[in-house]
């Protein structure tokens, strides 16, 4: 059986060049390697048995689209009454009417809950996630794992709504905000419409990617933003930081499903490790602080500019990603409250002694 597998070389002129090469595969070398990782323990599988918290999950859309519109006001005074603090994010940040204080609010939430497209949403909605205890067991069971590593945080309470297709993940404190109409699937009719949404982020919109999602985001709203991530190392390492975190909630997921990336560009990944870093090195990118540079090796697109077409998106993340792997390896005492709190990004990679070959 034949497979490819990519090189870099240096030329004269000191560029890097990416090349496939052909080569057999053997099956004994294969079933080695698979025994050999099968014995190796995920240290992140910790003991999680004795967690008695369990979170909340609200399906605030069936209650929503369940009220008396025939006696709106007093019935979604009651509703925000059961819920006040997502209530108000929902109507003020996500569907984006105001509040009780504006005079048409009432109005503007029955064109909302009347709209023929928000109707078959809702539909498609009930359909997709007619069974939403299976995901709501898997966020139950990642909160477990965050409660082993900070167990002196308080819970989120998750609910889940339809917004019009607007913001995926809300957080703020204590709770988590699900847009279930942004996870009806690759093949979702909607989607091809929204003629705004490009095919690289229609892939991640699927019911499974919830967890993975959530996570991330709670990530970002505990540890925020980091203002002294100056370079694109910084900002490469700050959320590889954010991406092991995930690892710690959810540890038997895909990385795949983790990083939002298929399994063939995890493959192009792992076989073009090298080439992506000394490229990163060679060009003089790490200690960049142009926003430009930072931005194109860290946000989301199809692909990474500077690196071959082949590549995903957020290369520099997964390579981040990467480096923390390999320091919380080399140092398996440090808790993962530690590591979110170091912001030294240097001494990470210097301690990490992360150089792939």
């Amino acid at each position: 059986m034949q497979k490819k597998m990519c090189f870099i070389i240096s030329g004269c002129a000191g560029k890097i060049k990416w090349f496939c090469a052909p080569f057999k595969f053997s099956i004994l070398f294969a079933f080695l390697l698979f025994a050999f990782s099968a014995c190796k323990q995920n240290p992140l599988k910790v003991d999680i048995s004795n967690s008695k918290k369990d979170i909340e999950t609200v399906r605030f859309d069936h209650e929503l689209f369940s009220v008396d519109t025939t006696n709106l006001q007093n019935s979604i005074t009651a509703l925000s009454n059961k819920y006040p603090d997502f209530f108000n994010l929902f109507t003020y940040k996500i569907i984006r009417i105001g509040g009780f204080e504006n005079e048409h609010f009432f109005d503007y939430l029955a064109l909302f809950l009347e709209d023929t497209l928000i109707i078959n949403v809702k539909q498609t909605v009930d359909k997709e996630f007619a069974d939403f205890d299976i995901t709501a067991k898997e966020l139950n069971k990642a909160f477990k794992y965050f409660q082993y590593h900070f167990p002196e945080k308080e819970l989120p309470t998750i609910y889940a709504y339809v917004s019009g297709f607007n913001q995926s993940i809300v957080t703020a404190e204590n709770l988590i905000g699900i847009s279930l109409d942004k996870y009806l699937g690759r093949d979702c009719t909607y989607y091809k419409q929204l003629n705004h949404t490009p095919e690289y982020k229609i892939t991640n919109m699927y019911k499974e990617k919830i967890p993975s999602d959530v996570a991330y985001a709670w990530g970002i709203t505990e540890f925020g933003s980091d203002d002294k991530a100056v370079t694109l190392l910084d900002h490469m390492i700050y959320q590889g930081k954010m991406m092991y975190f995930v690892d710690a909630l959810l540890p038997d997921e895909e990385d795949s499903v983790k990083i939002g990336y298929t399994a063939n560009q995890i493959k192009w990944c792992r076989n073009n490790e090298a080439q992506m870093w000394n490229q990163l090195i060679e060009q003089k990118m790490l200690y960049s602080n142009k926003r430009m540079d930072i931005i194109r090796y860290t946000n989301p697109s199809p692909s990474t500019s500077g690196f071959p077409l082949e590549s995903p998106g957020r290369a520099g993340v997964w390579l981040g990603w990467q480096i923390v792997r390999k320091y919380m390896t080399r140092f398996p005492e440090i808790t993962l409250d530690s590591l979110m709190k170091e912001k030294n990004y240097q001494q990470i990679l210097n301690d990490s002694e992360y150089f792939p070959e």
